[in-house]
């Protein structure tokens, strides 16, 4: 049997010529090229040139260097591309634009790998994928092609179905989803045209331009309020409901207390105990506690409630709450971690009602200074239950049931405050968008929550209880072995980030000092004061968030940089995040001096839980987009007054104030003049009569047009006196 030759590469055989051929060739290794695409690529005129390049591409075929795909079209060997690929290969995250093009983030590189639309293969957004490396051109960014792709970043497709005929389409959601999923009829499900529908993908054949997908639950009417907030939820993979065995073992948990349990704790039913809370909020996670001691010093418990008692480890009711990872908070609506039985009765630090607790209590003098602490399994029995509205109006002198062990916590809260700011936490601040609801769930109206003392007061004992909990695991004794634990970690910005940063800000008329963490954190909340109010205030907040390190779940400690916390965890919220669960658990476990967990089992675990959370943020800020956009819909022709907050080749993006809406408005409607963006001074300039559109500068604006299901919302200028004043 005669032996099947192998392929021998061109350059091997020393001709300069030849070899300038082959690496343009091995160079696109996915492209086609006809002898004169292959002149023109080389520079080469004249016929007797083009010629020879004829006579190199039959060489180089006979040689099986190139392949000959359909007359006169050759494309680079992938028996040689095979070894390349695994010396120009990186793996990472597809993050693909609504154009179609991507870019693949990758920690193997420093910057992201530029995808251009025709080499994204069969990548879909959030895929896990193998790209090719191309050759490196001077001043051109990383660019490379999807040559498989390893794990779909979801298993399911939100969308609207689109019936034709004997088929249909679904056409997704996500704008960064580029590609419509063709449903054969037999597939349908009883979908009908124009539902809202979730669909699978089953095949994508090599040379098709779709995959091919089932249609696996109808989700309704679009527009429909609560078809849409199941829309959000499908889309980012959340559960719409608690499984039956979930549900089963929720319903056969007791609502009473036994009495030998109640023995087994030390008991703050006579200790005064109170929680605040939003005036919404059905899930207490969290109480204070506070007594005088005779010593003169002050006794705060901060009292969590015990879900690990209810939740054992590998019940139904866990395994779904690991898989949740955590509550999810659209704007109608939360989607608890835990069926409600267990989130808004049984552990829900009620008033007037014994609750179980894990508890974290600390002696403190009048500066909030720790003496000593103390955690365990407690019960208690909340006085009152306030909302965060009127704490406040205690805080800002008004009066209220049990006024001085609120002042008594406030003072407290505010020098744990002071003492953070002082050792070097970054005071990030970020305005919320709240929505007004009618009966059916339309927007009515919007107001901006703002952060105040009563909100901080119980954020400072949080934190003391975070911090402390961490410390007391974390913390190395003599020659012991550090124990495997559950950290939220914030690790150090990336230096080349904020030197980006600085360099942005300082065109903005703004400065940072990078020549100590002292003068960053210093810069920083000089930074955030100074912006407040301001046009750029949103854009800069999202940016500096952005250029710090993002806070994570880890076993392995680092650190939280924004909170200038050396050690630091999660223990305040098990009814909504399941880390804090976990740190319940574990602190028990070492308390009763059991040995160390496994760091590779947690670390998965710590993984899991911060991807989880990642979706659950996205889940909601999509939802806030949607209700955003919603609340425009019938206000098409009307004027508003906004700021711009960004600015593009494409527009200038503008946020309106109050509701913080924000839409673009296109250059190809300002018609007034021919504008260009000035990148390096963020504008947008006319190029004849000068007239420039400046980020932060306020603008009027009309609302043209709203598309609702990509949230997406036009406007155009009015001619009003704020936009003049915008120049």
């Amino acid at each position: 049997m005669a032996k099947k030759k192998k392929p021998v590469s061109a350059s091997a055989k020393q001709d300069p010529f030849i070899k300038t051929v082959e690496t343009l060739f091995s160079a696109n290794p996915f492209r086609a090229f006809n002898f004169r695409q292959v002149s023109n690529e080389l520079g080469i005129t004249g016929k007797e040139s083009r010629e020879l390049v004829k006579s190199l591409l039959d060489k180089l075929a006979k040689d099986k260097v190139v392949l000959e795909m359909n007359r006169g079209k050759y494309k680079y060997n992938p028996e040689l591309l095979a070894d390349k690929i695994l010396h120009t290969a990186i793996t990472g995250i597809v993050d693909m634009k609504q154009t179609g093009k991507a870019y693949v983030a990758t920690p193997e590189l420093d910057e992201d790998v530029f995808i251009a639309a025709n080499n994204t293969g069969h990548a879909l957004h959030g895929d896990t994928v193998r790209v090719h490396l191309f050759p490196m051109r001077k001043g051109r960014k990383t660019e490379g092609q999807i040559v498989e792709v390893l794990q779909r970043g979801r298993s399911q497709y939100v969308g609207t179905v689109q019936v034709s005929g004997k088929f249909a389409f679904l056409v997704p959601d996500d704008v960064s989803i580029p590609v419509d999923i063709f449903i054969p009829k037999e597939s349908m499900n009883k979908a009908t045209h124009g539902q809202k529908a979730i669909a699978r993908i089953t095949d994508w054949p090599e040379r098709s331009k779709n995959p091919f997908g089932e249609i696996m639950q109808v989700l309704g009417k679009p527009g429909d309020n609560d078809v849409e907030m199941n829309s959000i939820l499908a889309t980012f993979e959340f559960p719409l409901q608690f499984n039956k065995q979930t549900m089963k073992e929720a319903e056969n948990i007791p609502v009473e207390i036994p009495a030998s349990e109640l023995q087994q704790r030390k008991d703050f039913r006579d200790v005064w105990t109170i929680t605040i809370d939003p005036e919404d909020a059905k899930d207490f996670d969290d109480a204070l506690s506070l007594r005088k001691l005779s010593s003169g010093e002050w006794e705060v418990g901060v009292h969590i409630a015990d879900v690990s008692y209810y939740v054992k480890t590998g019940s139904a009711i866990d395994r779904e709450a690991f898989e949740r990872g955590t509550s999810i908070y659209l704007v109608d609506r939360t989607i608890p971690m835990l069926p409600e039985k267990l989130s808004n009765n049984v552990c829900s630090l009620r008033p007037n009602e014994e609750k179980l607790c894990y508890s974290a209590v600390f002696t403190l003098d009048d500066q909030a200074r720790v003496s000593s602490e103390w955690f365990g399994r407690t019960v208690i029995n909340s006085d009152r239950r306030y909302n965060y509205e009127e704490v406040q109006a205690m805080i800002e002198g008004g009066d209220g049931d049990y006024r001085d062990q609120i002042m008594v916590l406030h003072n407290l809260a505010s020098a744990l405050r002071k003492e953070r700011f002082r050792k070097g936490a970054i005071a990030f601040n970020s305005q919320e968008v709240k929505f007004i609801l009618d009966e059916k769930g339309k927007p009515i109206d919007t107001y901006i929550k703002e952060q105040k003392e009563s909100n901080m007061l119980i954020e400072d004992f949080m934190l003391l209880a975070n911090r402390k909990v961490a410390e007391k695991i974390g913390k190395k004794t003599g020659n012991a072995k550090p124990r495997t634990f559950v950290y939220r970690v914030h690790d150090e910005p990336n230096p080349e980030k904020l030197q980006r940063f600085a360099e942005f800000i300082a065109k903005l008329g703004y400065k940072v000092n990078l020549s100590s963490r002292k003068g960053v954190v210093n810069s920083f909340n000089n930074l955030f004061e100074q912006i407040a109010g301001k046009g750029e205030e949103h854009m800069i907040e999202t940016i500096a968030i952005r250029t710090m390190s993002k806070a994570e779940y880890s076993t392995v400690n680092v650190g939280h940089y924004g909170l200038a916390f050396p050690f630091y965890t999660h223990f305040t919220s098990p009814i909504r995040r399941y880390p804090d669960l976990m740190v319940h658990r574990l602190l028990d476990r070492y308390l009763a001096g059991k040995p160390s967990v496994s760091q590779d089992e947690f670390e998965e675990y710590c993984v899991h839980s911060s991807e989880m959370e990642r979706k659950a943020a996205e889940a909601e800020r999509a939802s806030v987009k949607y209700k955003q956009a919603e609340y425009l819909m019938d206000k098409i022709g009307q004027s508003f007054d906004g700021k711009i907050s960004g600015v593009s080749k494409y527009g200038i993006f503008v946020e309106l104030e109050g509701s913080k809406c924000e839409g673009m408005v296109s250059l190809r409607y300002m018609d007034d003049d021919f504008y260009y963006l000035d990148e390096d001074n963020y504008r947008v300039i006319g190029q004849h009569h000068g007239r420039e559109f400046r980020l932060g500068a306020p603008v009027r604006i009309r609302v043209r047009r709203v598309d609702l299901l990509k949230k997406q919302m036009d406007f155009v200028l009015d001619d009003g006196e704020p936009a003049r004043r915008g120049r």
